[in-house]
């Protein structure tokens, strides 16, 4: 289990990487993940965020899987299979900014995926995104700023094979 502390938005916030975890439905915040095409990652040029994995948040009636494969659709129009890698968990324990009116939970989760991808369709730029790049892995952390959190979950989505279970 791997734990760092990071600033958002002037607040303390400490995330812990939890492989293999999956939390319940009403306290995941968001969906991420790692597409995966001829050994590549796909980065995404988000709109006021930079370099990035595709994710973002639930819709009404949405199963996490189903709005990362939206996300990974919307965002680098790509479609693909999906293994779970487990969460993030997101603490405001220790956050002096977090109150009951704020928009996330005291605790709350980010879902982590795994993606192959098996259809990559031409970019559009109609979503959140204006550019799509597929990077050797061992050049992500030059595209966006880098942590061990996520090279945890880089490593846990490395060590699947496709079409293992």
């Amino acid at each position: 289990m791997t734990s760092l502390y990071v600033n958002w938005g002037g607040g303390i916030v400490k995330l812990t990487w939890k492989e293999d975890y999956i939390p319940s439905t009403e306290i995941i915040t968001s969906v991420h993940g790692f597409c995966f095409l001829d050994g590549k990652v796909l980065l995404v040029d988000l709109n006021h965020r930079g370099w990035d994995f595709p994710g973002g948040h639930i819709e009404v009636g949405e199963t996490p899987e189903q709005c990362f494969q939206r996300e990974a659709m919307e965002e680098g129009y790509v479609e693909g299979d999906l293994k779970l890698l487990g969460a993030v968990e997101v603490s405001h324990h220790e956050n002096p900014k977090w109150d009951e009116s704020s928009k996330y939970p005291i605790v709350g989760y980010q879902l982590f995926y795994r993606m192959d991808i098996t259809k990559v369709h031409p970019f559009d730029a109609q979503f959140e995104s204006g550019r799509r790049k597929f990077v050797p892995p061992s050049e992500l952390a030059k595209e966006k700023d880098w942590h061990d959190i996520y090279q945890a979950i880089l490593n846990a989505a490395l060590s699947l094979q496709r079409g293992r279970v």
